[in-house]
Protein backbone atom coordinates (compact mmCIF):
# COMPACT_ATOMS: atom_id res chain seq x y z
CA UNK A 1 0.00 0.00 0.00
CA UNK A 2 1.22 3.48 -0.89
CA UNK A 3 -0.37 6.75 0.22
CA UNK A 4 0.84 10.21 -0.73
CA UNK A 5 -0.63 13.61 0.02
CA UNK A 6 -0.24 15.18 -3.43
CA UNK A 7 -2.06 18.49 -2.90
CA UNK A 8 -3.75 20.48 -0.16
CA UNK A 9 -5.13 23.92 0.61
CA UNK A 10 -2.20 26.30 1.16
CA UNK A 11 -1.79 27.00 4.88
CA UNK A 12 -4.73 24.77 5.80
CA UNK A 13 -4.66 25.57 9.51
CA UNK A 14 -4.61 29.34 8.92
CA UNK A 15 -7.46 28.96 6.41
CA UNK A 16 -9.65 27.12 8.92
CA UNK A 17 -8.82 29.58 11.70
CA UNK A 18 -9.56 32.54 9.42
CA UNK A 19 -12.99 31.09 8.53
CA UNK A 20 -13.76 30.52 12.21
CA UNK A 21 -12.61 34.00 13.30
CA UNK A 22 -14.61 35.71 10.55
CA UNK A 23 -17.86 34.34 11.99
CA UNK A 24 -17.41 36.36 15.18
CA UNK A 25 -15.47 39.43 14.07
CA UNK A 26 -16.44 42.84 12.74
CA UNK A 27 -13.08 43.04 10.94
CA UNK A 28 -12.81 42.25 7.23
CA UNK A 29 -11.05 39.21 5.75
CA UNK A 30 -7.91 41.11 4.72
CA UNK A 31 -7.44 42.65 8.15
CA UNK A 32 -8.08 39.32 9.86
CA UNK A 33 -5.65 37.51 7.58
CA UNK A 34 -2.89 40.06 8.14
CA UNK A 35 -3.27 40.02 11.92
CA UNK A 36 -3.90 36.35 12.65
CA UNK A 37 -0.84 35.15 14.56
CA UNK A 38 0.35 31.55 14.71
CA UNK A 39 -0.52 31.35 18.41
CA UNK A 40 -4.05 32.61 17.68
CA UNK A 41 -4.41 30.05 14.87
CA UNK A 42 -3.36 27.24 17.21
CA UNK A 43 -5.65 28.44 19.99
CA UNK A 44 -8.63 28.69 17.63
CA UNK A 45 -8.03 25.25 16.17
CA UNK A 46 -7.75 23.61 19.57
CA UNK A 47 -11.00 25.26 20.64
CA UNK A 48 -12.86 24.25 17.46
CA UNK A 49 -11.78 20.61 17.81
CA UNK A 50 -12.50 20.51 21.55
CA UNK A 51 -16.08 21.75 21.14
CA UNK A 52 -16.74 19.83 17.92
CA UNK A 53 -17.35 22.97 15.85
CA UNK A 54 -15.81 21.61 12.65
CA UNK A 55 -17.75 23.41 9.91
CA UNK A 56 -14.83 25.86 9.34
CA UNK A 57 -12.65 22.79 8.65
CA UNK A 58 -14.60 22.24 5.43
CA UNK A 59 -12.56 25.05 3.85
CA UNK A 60 -9.35 22.97 3.91
CA UNK A 61 -9.02 20.23 1.28
CA UNK A 62 -6.54 17.37 1.03
CA UNK A 63 -5.87 15.23 -2.06
CA UNK A 64 -4.32 11.76 -1.74
CA UNK A 65 -2.85 9.39 -4.31
CA UNK A 66 -3.46 5.80 -3.19
CA UNK A 67 -2.01 2.66 -4.77
CA UNK A 68 -1.60 -1.02 -3.94
CA UNK A 69 -5.03 -1.39 -2.37
CA UNK A 70 -7.78 -3.85 -3.20
CA UNK A 71 -11.15 -3.33 -4.79
CA UNK A 72 -12.58 -4.56 -1.48
CA UNK A 73 -11.05 -1.48 0.14
CA UNK A 74 -12.14 0.96 -2.56
CA UNK A 75 -15.76 -0.19 -2.26
CA UNK A 76 -15.60 0.77 1.43
CA UNK A 77 -13.78 4.04 0.80
CA UNK A 78 -16.34 5.45 -1.63
CA UNK A 79 -19.04 5.07 1.00
CA UNK A 80 -17.58 8.26 2.45
CA UNK A 81 -19.67 10.47 0.21
CA UNK A 82 -18.37 13.94 1.17
CA UNK A 83 -15.30 13.37 -0.97
CA UNK A 84 -14.26 13.17 -4.64
CA UNK A 85 -12.78 10.06 -6.27
CA UNK A 86 -10.99 9.11 -9.49
CA UNK A 87 -10.20 5.39 -9.80
CA UNK A 88 -8.39 3.20 -12.29
CA UNK A 89 -10.99 1.79 -14.68
CA UNK A 90 -11.28 -1.97 -15.09
CA UNK A 91 -13.38 -1.23 -18.16
CA UNK A 92 -10.58 0.41 -20.12
CA UNK A 93 -7.38 -0.86 -18.48
CA UNK A 94 -6.19 -4.32 -19.52
CA UNK A 95 -6.15 -6.54 -16.41
CA UNK A 96 -4.66 -9.67 -18.01
CA UNK A 97 -1.85 -9.66 -15.46
CA UNK A 98 -3.68 -8.01 -12.59
CA UNK A 99 -1.87 -7.79 -9.28
CA UNK A 100 -3.75 -8.47 -6.07
CA UNK A 101 -3.79 -8.00 -2.32
CA UNK A 102 -3.36 -11.01 -0.03
CA UNK A 103 -5.01 -10.62 3.42
CA UNK A 104 -2.60 -11.16 6.35
CA UNK A 105 -4.70 -14.03 7.75
CA UNK A 106 -4.27 -15.89 4.45
CA UNK A 107 -0.57 -15.06 4.15
CA UNK A 108 0.01 -16.42 7.67
CA UNK A 109 -1.59 -19.80 6.81
CA UNK A 110 0.43 -21.77 4.20
CA UNK A 111 -2.50 -24.01 3.31
CA UNK A 112 -4.89 -21.08 2.91
CA UNK A 113 -2.28 -19.14 0.96
CA UNK A 114 -1.82 -22.02 -1.50
CA UNK A 115 -5.58 -22.20 -2.13
CA UNK A 116 -5.81 -18.42 -2.52
CA UNK A 117 -2.95 -18.08 -5.01
CA UNK A 118 -4.16 -21.08 -7.01
CA UNK A 119 -7.63 -19.60 -7.41
CA UNK A 120 -6.23 -16.18 -8.33
CA UNK A 121 -4.09 -17.84 -11.02
CA UNK A 122 -7.20 -19.55 -12.44
CA UNK A 123 -9.06 -16.23 -12.51
CA UNK A 124 -6.15 -14.55 -14.27
CA UNK A 125 -6.11 -17.24 -16.94
CA UNK A 126 -9.90 -17.17 -17.32
CA UNK A 127 -9.82 -13.37 -17.68
CA UNK A 128 -7.15 -13.60 -20.39
CA UNK A 129 -9.20 -16.16 -22.30
CA UNK A 130 -12.45 -14.26 -21.93
CA UNK A 131 -10.88 -10.93 -22.94
CA UNK A 132 -10.07 -12.52 -26.31
CA UNK A 133 -13.72 -13.34 -26.85
CA UNK A 134 -15.64 -10.41 -25.37
CA UNK A 135 -14.96 -6.72 -24.53
CA UNK A 136 -12.83 -6.08 -21.45
CA UNK A 137 -15.78 -4.35 -19.81
CA UNK A 138 -17.49 -7.76 -19.72
CA UNK A 139 -14.40 -9.85 -18.98
CA UNK A 140 -13.85 -7.74 -15.85
CA UNK A 141 -16.84 -9.45 -14.21
CA UNK A 142 -14.40 -12.24 -13.35
CA UNK A 143 -12.05 -9.95 -11.45
CA UNK A 144 -11.99 -10.51 -7.68
CA UNK A 145 -12.21 -8.10 -4.76
CA UNK A 146 -8.51 -8.84 -4.22
CA UNK A 147 -7.54 -7.13 -7.51
CA UNK A 148 -5.34 -4.13 -6.87
CA UNK A 149 -6.51 -0.66 -7.81
CA UNK A 150 -5.27 2.92 -7.74
CA UNK A 151 -7.18 6.09 -7.03
CA UNK A 152 -7.01 9.77 -6.23
CA UNK A 153 -9.37 11.13 -3.61
CA UNK A 154 -10.01 14.55 -2.09
CA UNK A 155 -11.52 15.13 1.35
CA UNK A 156 -12.11 18.29 3.32
CA UNK A 157 -10.78 18.30 6.88
CA UNK A 158 -14.19 17.84 8.48
CA UNK A 159 -14.91 14.81 6.34
CA UNK A 160 -11.48 13.42 7.21
CA UNK A 161 -12.33 13.70 10.90
CA UNK A 162 -15.36 11.52 10.29
CA UNK A 163 -13.32 9.10 8.18
CA UNK A 164 -10.62 8.73 10.84
CA UNK A 165 -13.20 8.33 13.59
CA UNK A 166 -14.77 5.36 11.83
CA UNK A 167 -11.83 3.76 10.02
CA UNK A 168 -9.08 4.10 12.65
CA UNK A 169 -11.29 2.07 15.00
CA UNK A 170 -10.08 -1.44 15.81
CA UNK A 171 -13.39 -2.79 14.47
CA UNK A 172 -12.73 -1.37 11.01
CA UNK A 173 -11.60 -3.86 8.37
CA UNK A 174 -7.81 -4.26 8.50
CA UNK A 175 -6.95 -2.85 5.06
CA UNK A 176 -8.96 0.36 5.28
CA UNK A 177 -7.77 0.81 8.88
CA UNK A 178 -4.16 0.70 7.63
CA UNK A 179 -5.08 3.22 4.94
CA UNK A 180 -6.73 5.54 7.47
CA UNK A 181 -3.67 5.63 9.70
CA UNK A 182 -1.39 6.32 6.70
CA UNK A 183 -3.66 9.14 5.54
CA UNK A 184 -3.72 10.55 9.06
CA UNK A 185 0.08 10.53 9.17
CA UNK A 186 0.14 12.48 5.90
CA UNK A 187 -2.23 15.25 7.01
CA UNK A 188 -0.64 15.56 10.44
CA UNK A 189 2.59 16.39 8.62
CA UNK A 190 1.10 19.59 7.19
CA UNK A 191 -1.65 20.36 9.75
CA UNK A 192 -0.57 18.87 13.10
CA UNK A 193 -2.76 21.08 15.31
CA UNK A 194 -5.88 20.67 13.17
CA UNK A 195 -5.61 16.86 13.20
CA UNK A 196 -4.15 16.40 16.70
CA UNK A 197 -7.35 14.75 17.99
CA UNK A 198 -8.36 13.01 14.76
CA UNK A 199 -8.89 9.30 15.28
CA UNK A 200 -11.28 6.82 16.87
CA UNK A 201 -13.63 8.21 19.49
CA UNK A 202 -11.96 6.15 22.22
CA UNK A 203 -8.73 8.11 21.69
CA UNK A 204 -10.26 11.55 21.24
CA UNK A 205 -13.16 11.32 23.71
CA UNK A 206 -12.68 8.20 25.80
CA UNK A 207 -16.04 7.05 24.42
CA UNK A 208 -16.91 4.04 22.27
CA UNK A 209 -20.06 3.96 20.15
CA UNK A 210 -19.78 0.27 19.19
CA UNK A 211 -21.97 -0.92 22.08
CA UNK A 212 -21.75 -4.66 22.68
CA UNK A 213 -19.11 -4.91 19.92
CA UNK A 214 -16.69 -2.60 21.73
CA UNK A 215 -13.11 -3.88 22.04
CA UNK A 216 -12.87 -2.30 25.52
CA UNK A 217 -10.16 0.17 24.56
CA UNK A 218 -12.24 3.18 25.65
CA UNK A 219 -12.24 1.88 29.23
CA UNK A 220 -8.44 1.65 29.14
CA UNK A 221 -8.18 5.20 27.75
CA UNK A 222 -10.45 6.56 30.50
CA UNK A 223 -8.44 4.75 33.18
CA UNK A 224 -5.20 6.22 31.84
CA UNK A 225 -6.71 9.72 31.73
CA UNK A 226 -7.97 9.43 35.31
CA UNK A 227 -4.55 8.18 36.40
CA UNK A 228 -2.79 11.04 34.59
CA UNK A 229 -5.09 13.62 36.18
CA UNK A 230 -4.48 12.06 39.58
CA UNK A 231 -0.71 12.25 39.08
CA UNK A 232 -0.99 15.94 38.21
CA UNK A 233 -3.21 16.52 41.24
CA UNK A 234 -0.78 14.66 43.52
CA UNK A 235 2.09 16.72 42.15
CA UNK A 236 0.27 19.95 42.85
CA UNK A 237 -0.47 18.75 46.39
CA UNK A 238 3.23 18.16 46.99
CA UNK A 239 4.27 21.47 45.46
CA UNK A 240 1.55 23.59 46.96
CA UNK A 241 1.53 25.35 50.36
Amino acid sequence: MHVELVAYTPEPEATVALAARLCYSARGVTELKDNLSRSEVNSLLRHLVAVGHLSPAEHANFTFAIAGVSRALSHQLVRHRIASYSQKSQRYVDEKNFTYVTPPSIAANPEAEAVFHAQIARLQEAYRELAEMVPREDARYLLPNAAETQLVCTFNARSLYNFFRLRCCRRAQWEIRDLAYMMRDEVRRVAPVLFALAGPSCEAEGICWEGEFSCGRADDVRRREVGARQEVSDGRDHLGP
